[in-house]
C-alpha cells in the first residue's frame, strides 16, 4: 500500500494529507487495524476499516521453538499460504521473509524445493510479513535492532520488481526506516537479475548460495547452474558494485560426504579469491524428503578453519529445528503429513 494507492482509495473528497496519515500509522506506528488510527475522524475510520483492508497476511498457524524462534504460516488474501520466521537473539532479532509462494529453483537439499512455484508475492505481501511478525512480537523495526533476510520461500531475484518495491517501503525514512545495511537478499545466482539489481539505488545486500566447490558438484546440487554457470556467476560477483560498507556474502550448506571435505574448503578459497566477501557455513538442517546427512561438528570446524585463513568465515547457528524453521526447511509441514 503506497501513498498514491491510498489516496485513490480515499477518493477526491478527502484531503491529500489523509493518505500520509494512514501511511504513517501503518508503516511507522505499526497500526494494523485502520479503525484504531486516532488521527482520523471516526466516520472515516469506520469507512476505511470496511472498505480499505490493509491486506496484511493473517496468522493461520504459529509454531514456537524451544530456542525462542517462531515460524508463521501466513494466510494471503487469495487463500495461498507462505512462511515467515522470527528469530530473537539478545537485543536484536531477525525476520526471515518469503518472496514467492513455493520456489522454482530445485535445490536438492532444500525442503522448499518440494513445493514448486505457485506465484510471486506482491510488494505488499512481502512487507506485510515484516509488519505481521513485528506486531505479533511487539517490535519497533525502526527502533529495535531488526534485521530482514529474504531467505524464506522463493528465489527473490525471480520476483525482483516486487522485492525492490518492498525494499523501498522497508527503508523509507518516513515509514519503517530500516537501514539497507539490515536487509539481505539471498539468491541461487540468477546472473541477469544480479546485474539488474546492481543498478537499483535502493537495494538489499547480496548473498549468493554457493554450496559447492566445483561446477560439476554445484550442477548436481543446484540444477540452475546448468543455465547460470559458476564461473560466469563469480565474474558477475567480481563486477558487482559494492557500497563502501558492504561485503558479498556466500552461503555454503555443508552436506556430509558430498561437499564438506578439506579439499572442498581449499577450492572454495580459490573460487572466492580477490572478492570482498565473507562466507557463512550452514550444516545441513535435515528434513523429510531430503536424501543428505548433516556433517559432524568437527568436520564443519575443519572446513571453517581452512576458509577463514583467507576471508571471514562464520558458522550459522541453526534456529528452530524442532519446528522446521531452520534454513532450507521452510515447507508447509501439513503437506508433508498428507503426502502419500
Amino acid at each position: 500500500m503506497e501513498l498514491g494507492e491510498i489516496q485513490a482509495a480515499l477518493g477526491p473528497s478527502q484531503p491529500r494529507f489523509r493518505a500520509r496519515q494512514i501511511y504513517d500509522a501503518v508503516y511507522r506506528r505499526r497500526i494494523i487495524d485502520l479503525s484504531a488510527i486516532s488521527t482520523l475522524p471516526r466516520p472515516l475510520r469506520e469507512k476505511l476499516a470496511s472498505e480499505l483492508p490493509i491486506g496484511l497476511p493473517a496468522i493461520e498457524k504459529r509454531f514456537d521453538s524451544t530456542d525462542g524462534t517462531r515460524r508463521y504460516l501466513l494466510h494471503l488474501a487469495d487463500g495461498k499460504t507462505v512462511e515467515t520466521v522470527w528469530m530473537p537473539e539478545g537485543e536484536r532479532s531477525t525476520i526471515c521473509i518469503s518472496s514467492q509462494v513455493g520456489c522454482p529453483v530445485n535445490c536438492a537439499f532444500c525442503l522448499t524445493a518440494l513445493l514448486g512455484l505457485e506465484r510471486n508475492l506482491t510488494a505488499g505481501e512481502i512487507v506485510g510479513q515484516v509488519l505481521r511478525a513485528a506486531a505479533d512480537n511487539s517490535l519497533e523495526a525502526n527502533a529495535d535492532r531488526v534485521n530482514i533476510v529474504m531467505m524464506g520461500q522463493g528465489e527473490p531475484l525471480l520476483n525482483l520488481a516486487g522485492v525492490i518495491k518492498a525494499t523501498r517501503l522497508l527503508t523509507d525514512p518516513e515509514g519503517m526506516a530500516i537501514s539497507p545495511r539490515r536487509i539481505t537478499l539471498s539468491t541461487s545466482g540468477i546472473i541477469p537479475k544480479i546485474v539488474e539489481m546492481a543498478r537499483e539505488p535502493v537495494r538489499p545486500k547480496l548473498a549468493i548460495s554457493l554450496n559447492a566447490s566445483t561446477e560439476e558438484q554445484r550442477r548436481e546440487l543446484m540444477p540452475i547452474t546448468r543455465k547460470y554457470h559458476l564461473k560466469v556467476l563469480l565474474d558477475a560477483c567480481r563486477e558487482y558494485p559494492l557500497r563502501a560498507w558492504e561485503k558479498l556474502t556466500f552461503e555454503y550448506v555443508l552436506l556430509k560426504g558430498v561437499n564438506d571435505s578439506d579439499a572442498d574448503a581449499r577450492r572454495v578459497v580459490k573460487l572466492l579469491a580477490n572478492l570482498n566477501a565473507k562466507v557463512n557455513l550452514i550444516a545441513l538442517n535435515p528434513g523429510p524428503g531430503i536424501d543428505f546427512e548433516t556433517p559432524s561438528a568437527g568436520r564443519v570446524a575443519s572446513f571453517q578453519s581452512i576458509v577463514r585463513k583467507a576471508m571471514p568465515c562464520f558458522i550459522r547457528k541453526p534456529r528452530g529445528l524442532d519446528v522446521f524453521a531452520a534454513c532450507g526447511q521452510l515447507k508447509r509441514m501439513e503437506l508433508v503429513a498428507l503426502a502419500p
